[in-house]
């Protein structure tokens, strides 16, 4: 059976998924991140330190937005991550 012929086009880029799910996007295009220190050790943290890690943090350096969209080029097509949405545990 003979193979099929090489069509040229162009190529999907694949989505870096530990950075989808680290980032998203908000609807006026500002790169959002969720913050660090949420998973464990927490008994001895205060519940307004608590509280404030639930909270999405917008990225401020040009740099780290520019790898991030280079890493997750298609973000802004997707909806909001459910496992990065601001507000769940």
């Amino acid at each position: 059976m003979p193979r099929k012929p090489k069509t040229k086009g162009k190529y999907k880029m694949k989505t870096h998924k530990a950075t989808a799910k680290r980032f998203r996007l908000t609807g006026s295009g500002k790169l959002v991140r969720t913050k660090a220190g949420k998973s464990h050790l927490r008994r001895k943290t205060s519940k307004r330190t608590k509280r404030l890690f639930s909270k999405m943090v917008p990225v401020k350096g040009k740099g780290i937005a520019k790898k991030v969209k280079r890493l997750a080029p298609y973000m802004s097509k997707y909806k909001a991550n459910p496992n990065a949405r601001s507000g769940q545990k």
